[in-house]
């Protein structure tokens, strides 16, 4: 479920497409209503519009013409923002621009009042036709196009706000502590060999953004089966490719119709179950901070900052588990992000590209420092160690400035 509400946050075009709805559906039931005397009573009359037909036919086209000429205004300093972000930040960022709420909301709403002022506006007659004004329609549509100067003032000040380096990261932080949030507390299973199986083929493409592992392991628990996956969330399905294997060997059918039921697939990446994904969004804004056209370390610095707090957050939890037990049988064995998988994906990279830069080097240390004092692993913390290790060890090779080498062994976290 989190996996499909995740692929519907991706389509942009889904809020507006309500709000438009809404508004079409909101014009008719004023009209509705006023044309059976509902609603009329109840308000003062002095607060209702009271011009002719004409009149109203030029208001509700001018709000309608408005509205319709600032969304296109809209929709063009998005795509602005979007064209600045890719080249500053990197084009797999534009993900988390077009799945912004509140760019879709704004856009919705000028286009929802388009579509309600055309709906009323259809209703006015003069004399000759029926003399029928809705009043109640038109006072609502001026309300909106109130609305809709706020919503401006709210979307130039989001815009802003959002193609600001800082706000970015921030945004992908927390969207990779809402995937650490949902990992239970307590120790995990440790992994266990798994029998050789009889290889369960898919002819599906494209990223597995989700893996339904309880519903596998039940199914599995059911068929007395053990299964075993050979892909987790954040790999590329190839058609035809061996994307499991089953033992016994009879319930090869029954495991891929299963498998198609649990696995979810998309164009792109997702962060629901996959931490390095959005770990990687973090680490590709500290590269390009870092590359030679821009160097600009302390946005690579708050992006150290960012992942210490994650492996912070991360102290009380488990990753999960490589297999699933049932009824005390291991049912389920899967590939998984352990620890030090998840810590070479945000130091590596960062400490190759910050070689000869003591400022991010010197941070690195501290970061690892840091959280190796909150963690109370021992392997963890051996993990730890062994990046303190590399960066020490890059430091010796690339800062040719004593004072910088010995700054950036002098924070280094003594081991255990």
């Amino acid at each position: 479920m989190r996996a499909t509400i995740e692929a519907l946050g991706d389509i942009f075009w889904i809020r507006p497409g309500l709000l438009v709805l809404g508004g079409a559906l909101l014009g008719q039931a004023m009209v509705m209503m006023e044309q059976a005397d509902i609603g009329l009573p109840l308000l003062p009359e002095n607060w209702l519009y009271g011009g002719g037909e004409a009149g109203a036919r030029d208001m509700l086209g001018a709000i309608a013409a408005s509205t319709i000429g600032v969304a296109g205004t809209t929709f063009s300093i998005t795509v602005a923002a979007l064209s600045l972000a890719s080249g500053q930040m990197g084009p797999r960022l534009l993900r988390n621009f077009v799945r912004d709420p509140g760019n879709q909301m704004a856009l919705g709403i000028f286009l929802g009042t388009f579509a309600y002022c055309l709906v009323v506006l259809r209703t006015v007659r003069s004399m000759d036709e029926g003399s029928f004004v809705p009043q109640l329609g038109i006072t609502l549509a001026l309300l909106m196009a109130l609305v809709c100067v706020a919503t401006l003032v709210r979307f130039v000040h989001h815009i802003a706000s959002s193609i600001n380096v800082e706000t970015v990261i921030e945004g992908v932080h927390a969207e990779l502590l809402e995937a650490v949030e949902l990992l239970e507390e307590g120790a995990p299973l440790p992994p266990a060999p798994h029998p050789a199986g009889t290889p369960v083929t898919l002819d599906v493409h494209g990223y597995l953004r989700a893996v339904d592992a309880d519903a596998l392991a039940d199914w599995a628990a059911a068929r007395q089966a053990v299964l075993v996956l050979n892909v987790r969330p954040g790999h590329y399905l190839f058609p035809c490719g061996a994307v499991a294997e089953v033992t016994p060997a009879t319930e090869t059918e029954a495991a891929r119709e299963a498998l198609r039921d649990a696995l979810a697939l998309g164009p792109r990446q997702a962060a629901t179950q996959d931490l390095e994904f959005a770990v990687r969004q973090l680490v590709e804004v500290a590269l390009r901070a870092l590359s030679p056209g821009i160097n600009d370390p302390f946005t690579a610095v708050a992006v150290l900052d960012r992942l210490g707090a994650t492996l912070c957050a991360l102290v009380p939890r488990r990753l999960p588990a490589s297999r699933i037990e049932r009824a005390g049988r291991t049912v389920l064995h899967r590939r998984v992000t352990d620890y030090a998988g998840l810590c070479d994906a945000m130091f590596h990279t960062i400490r190759q590209s910050a070689a000869g830069n003591p400022a991010v080097m010197i941070r690195l240390v501290e970061v690892l420092g840091r959280v190796r004092a909150v963690e109370p692993r021992a392997e963890r913390r051996a993990e730890l160690d062994r990046h303190v290790a590399l960066v020490l060890a890059a430091g010796r090779i690339a800062l040719t400035d004593p004072a910088d080498a010995a700054a950036l062994e002098a924070c280094a976290p003594r081991p255990d």
